[in-house]
């Protein structure tokens, strides 16, 4: 059976953050229940439908931002009462809107995340998560990273406290008190949890979503967790905000529903072995916060009510657009579209003269010598992230208003991608590098109503600075915003839990004069996914892989001490100029030295082989398309040819997709064996420069064992 769902816009409020949306649960079964949202103003909103319209039931004062909106209640009872998170303060509303409960926290940091389960009020800022009782403080602990969410495994079920964190680190962390049971490796860092089934089976069954799209089922015991199921991000589709269980296809089993910062919904159902299936998709034009299932436009009609970045608050509904009945009926339901188009009418005449009063108004006091003219402010939600599978940043820019254009600035090299669900119109203006440091300039220009753009980058280690992102919407008085990047030295490293400890490593070691703060410094500098704040302890160790060649780094550092062991020369090197650079800046000597392995220079370019050899082959495919395609057309048949040359000509099309979305990808690889040759005997003390040349010569004939031996030689 397919789903199918009609979306229905119910109304826009403030922008909102993830997981500030509820369904109020309704008296009776599949009756319409009650909406109730938080946006950044401060403001929650409740409101039912009447007569085909939104209608609200109360609506709060503004005040600071919400960041998080729950239900609660007593146990075992309809959990109807609404508690928001703002700054540092919890306040409760009844169902009707009257305010019965407001706690001050006193936390240092802003409340990023709460849960609530009766009496207990589970809460996490960036770090410090809190555990409270009848507003009572019980339970305290300081992530080593920061916190995304935080969950309770159903109290009701298990007759015991499990609290679960999901950390940037890629781990979630399941607490017993203020102590970590135990940590749960998992493939991305987790943006969302959520029990399975609303309180799950067994009650020990957690589902999380990741940044990076992926989705996954684990049960938690009190031993060690049971992995379940896992959904790969195939597609690419976007990080996971939202996750909610409901049974939309009406079999009698709850649906997995998703909701993606691209502005992906997703359905899955479960098949006969409980693996998740793909039931239905739709895309939304930004991102999605909140996800719930429920009944909101009409009695008996299921939905799934999504709330998106800008605050509209959307329906998919099952109620059919077309309803085939008697003619009496079909007039009916004519009429009241009538009445409802007609209304719309009104209300946009209604806008439109008040948009050009206000205009007027505007105007003339513009005039006048006591003018004022106040800058519009506007919201930016932005995520600029490593992407795994094909080594390039995504830069996602999503504002509350139209987009006009985004200028884009770099101060180091970085190569521009092409985005399929990009549609801007995209401009390159010249840039003088050698004088002011500028190596792009580029300006997308955005089609009406464009409220989301997604960038890709591709950055070259070792080469850092700042991208910069020039925001500009269609708002009167024109106002830009500017958003900061920073290009790490080791820019395509990546945070992961285990490396490969039998490679032949490099070996960096510095010793100085410095605390422990100031080397995690250094550290958060040089690479990306480090937390800012120094971790708790005196050592600490991190490992990465590079997104682009598979090598990898440990850094392991303490006050006076840091070794950095990698298998690439290139990456020791860059470290090592980076470093000693920092520390010159703040006036510290450092006594640097390093141990090279000759064996991992072959091991590296054992790892470029198959990439480069690839990207070899691909070029050579599309420079033999043209001289294919026009002896087709003189020749009128190709039986002739190779079958080589037929393959090519079949896969023509693909072949100069993929060569047209990897610009400079050969350049890129050259540059990084030239880059890996000079630092192998830098550290030897040789310049070797003026054999560069050479080196290329050998490239563009390559020959693995060539290289090998010229690397060995020199």
């Amino acid at each position: 059976m397919d789903l199918i769902l009609n979306r229905m816009d119910y109304l826009q409020v403030g922008v909102t953050s993830q997981k500030t949306m509820k369904l109020i649960p309704a008296s009776r079964h599949r009756a319409t229940q009650k909406v109730v949202i938080g946006d950044h103003d401060g403001v929650v909103t409740c409101f039912g439908m009447k007569k085909g319209e939104a209608a609200a039931v109360f609506k709060t004062l503004p005040g600071p931002k919400i960041a998080r909106l729950e239900l609660g209640g007593v146990l075992n009872t309809p959990q109807e009462k609404i508690f928001i998170a703002a700054a540092s303060e919890i306040r409760g509303f009844t169902k009707r809107g009257k305010q019965f409960f407001s706690f001050e926290t006193n936390l240092t940091e802003s409340i990023k995340a709460m849960h609530i389960s009766g009496s207990d009020l589970f809460l996490s800022a960036s770090y410090i998560y809190n555990h409270y009782c009848d507003c009572k403080d019980q339970h305290y602990y300081l992530s080593g990273d920061k916190i995304n969410d935080v969950i309770c495994l159903p109290v009701e079920r298990l007759s015991r406290i499990t609290p679960v964190l999901a950390c940037q680190d890629r781990v979630l962390r399941v607490l017993q008190g203020s102590d970590v049971m135990y940590e749960i490796e998992v493939p991305g860092p987790p943006t969302v949890l959520a029990l399975h089934n609303g309180n799950g089976d067994s009650g020990e069954d957690l589902l999380f979503g990741t940044s990076d799209g992926k989705l996954a089922l684990f049960q938690i015991t009190t031993s060690k967790p049971v992995h379940k199921w896992e959904i790969q991000n195939e597609k690419k589709r976007g990080g996971i905000l939202c996750i909610d269980s409901f049974d939309i296809v009406g079999d009698g089993v709850k649906d997995l529903l998703v909701g993606r910062d691209d502005g992906m919904v997703e359905v899955y159902s479960f098949d006969n072995a409980n693996e998740p299936v793909l039931r239905f998709d739709q895309m939304l034009s930004e991102s999605v916060t909140s996800i719930q299932g429920g009944c909101v436009g009409k009695d008996s009609y299921d939905e799934i009510v999504v709330s998106t970045y800008s605050g509209w608050v959307t329906g998919l509904t099952t109620e059919p657009i077309h309803k085939e009945s008697g003619p009496g009926e079909e007039l009916k339901i004519n009429q009241e579209m009538q009445n409802k188009i007609s209304s719309l009418r009104n209300e946009l005449e209604h806008l439109q003269y008040k948009v050009l009063q206000e205009r007027e108004n505007y105007q003339q006091s513009s005039q006048s010598s006591k003018a004022k003219s106040a800058v519009p402010s506007f919201g930016i939600n932005d995520k600029f992230t490593l992407n795994k599978d094909d080594a390039s940043y995504s830069l996602i820019l999503e504002v509350q208003t139209a987009i006009d254009n985004v200028l884009i600035q770099s101060d180091v090299p970085i190569d521009l991608l092409d985005v399929d669900k990009n549609s801007a119109v995209v401009s390159f203006s010249s840039c003088d590098s050698e004088s002011n440091d500028n190596f792009l300039l580029a300006t997308y220009r955005c089609q009406a109503n464009t409220t989301r753009l997604e960038l890709k980058i591709r950055s070259i280690e070792g080469q850092y600075g700042t991208l910069q992102a020039y925001v500009t919407p269609r708002i009167q008085p024109k106002t830009c915003q500017v958003r900061q990047y920073h290009i790490k030295p080791l820019s395509l490293h990546q945070r992961t839990h285990f490396i490969d400890h039998d490679r032949p490593m490099n070996t960096l070691t510095l010793t100085g004069q410095f605390s422990f703060a100031e080397v995690h410094s250094w550290v958060v500098f040089c690479l990306p996914e480090v937390p800012e704040k120094p971790p708790a302890g005196e050592c600490v160790t991190f490992y990465f892989q590079n997104t682009f060649l598979d090598t990898q780094l440990e850094s392991t550092y303490r006050k006076g001490e840091g070794v950095f062991k990698s298998d690439n020369i290139s990456t020791i090197s860059i470290l090592k100029d980076v470093l000693s650079k920092e520390a010159t800046k703040r006036k510290i000597n450092l006594n640097i030295s390093y141990e090279i392995n000759e064996v991992s220079v072959k091991h590296t370019l054992k790892l470029i082989h198959p990439k480069l050899e690839y990207q070899l082959l691909l070029a050579k495919k599309v420079q033999l398309i043209d001289a294919l395609k026009e002896l087709q057309i003189h020749e009128g048949n190709t039986n002739f040819l190779i079958p080589e040359y037929h393959c090519i000509l079949e896969e023509a099309d693909h072949l100069q997709e993929e060569y047209k979305k990897q610009p400079a990808h050969l350049e890129r690889l050259y540059g990084m064996i030239t880059d890996l040759f000079i630092d192998k005997f830098k550290f030897k003390g040789t310049n070797v420069k003026t054999k560069v040349p050479l080196l290329l010569e050998i490239l563009d004939s390559y020959d693995q064992n060539a290289l090998i031996s010229f690397f060995d030689a020199a």
